[in-house]
């Protein structure tokens, strides 16, 4: 059985309903594993609490980390630790392999790259069995926490939908790599049942998408009147963000895993399920 901390959120929901019969749920207050594998998804989701709660990325992504681990030591358990493409921070060699330096920036990004620090200095220390798993940019219609600052591409969608007009910074000519939740999901699981232990695997399409030709997809299939303004982005936006950023992917796939869901299929998915909360054909 694997013990799923964070079952509760966009991801943690969605491995627990494809896997019932392998998880079990640890309720938010507890810090004891339920099983000898370990599955941790708690976590901020964004840079910008540091304008409102200085202190909690600090206390979510690591004091609540260490007292889980606490209850891990002197036990045989495999801690599997999700992360985020944001710990690499601004590179310029890209795709962006497990090895490349991390240079985060933001408090979300800093606090993950420490929490991956922690584990892995805690579980040397104790014995404890680990891997890191750092994921790209996730998105799917079960995700109903999107906003400009978090899974901005599905809250652009609907903006887009409703045929408002759309800033975007650089024109949109950034590039991202998006993967669909339940492509997301099976990567974890397989991660789980035949991914090396103590290393770190990035999980993603492994594909680049400029963020302009995605939103130029969403416009016409919609045949939406939105208007795309370039606009400059903001002083806090070019200190903490990253422009460009994908995912070498070899680790995942030597261990079988393709994406079954294409970025098409997967903002088709989007579309039609806002079209249909918006009760549009």
């Amino acid at each position: 059985m694997i013990s799923v901390f964070g079952s509760t959120g966009f991801i943690g929901s969605k491995f627990c309903d494809m896997y019932p019969d392998e998880i079990v749920k640890v309720g938010r207050e507890d810090d004891t594993p339920k099983s000898s594998d370990v599955l941790y998804f708690i976590s901020t989701i964004h840079n910008y609490n540091v304008f409102d709660d200085v202190h909690l990325d600090i206390n979510t992504n690591l004091n609540k980390l260490m007292r889980v681990l606490q209850n891990c030591k002197n036990n045989d358990m495999t801690f599997n630790f999700i992360s985020s493409w944001f710990v690499y921070g601004k590179n310029n060699i890209l795709p962006a392999t497990e090895d490349t330096h991390c240079n985060p920036k933001g408090f979300y990004s800093i606090t993950k790259r420490t929490a991956e620090q922690l584990l892995i200095s805690y579980c040397e220390t104790f014995k404890i069995k680990y891997r890191i798993l750092r994921l790209a940019n996730v998105y799917g219609e079960s995700d109903t926490s999107v906003s400009k600052q978090k899974n901005a591409l599905q809250y652009l969608i609907g903006e887009i939908i409703d045929n408002k007009d759309i800033n975007l910074y650089d024109g949109g000519k950034h590039i991202r790599d998006f993967i669909y939740v339940d492509d997301v999901c099976d990567a974890i699981h397989a991660c789980i049942k035949k991914g090396d232990i103590n290393t770190i695997i990035n999980v993603g399409s492994g594909r680049p998408h400029q963020f302009l030709d995605l939103m130029m997809y969403v416009k016409d299939r919609v045949g939406s009147t939105s208007n795309f303004i370039d606009v400059h982005p903001t002083e806090f936006h070019n200190v903490v963000q990253v422009k460009n950023m994908y995912l070498d992917i070899s680790t995942l796939r030597q261990l079988g895993f393709v994406p079954k869901v294409s970025i098409e299929d997967g903002l088709n998915i989007i579309i039609d399920h806002y079209k249909k909360k918006r009760g549009l054909k």
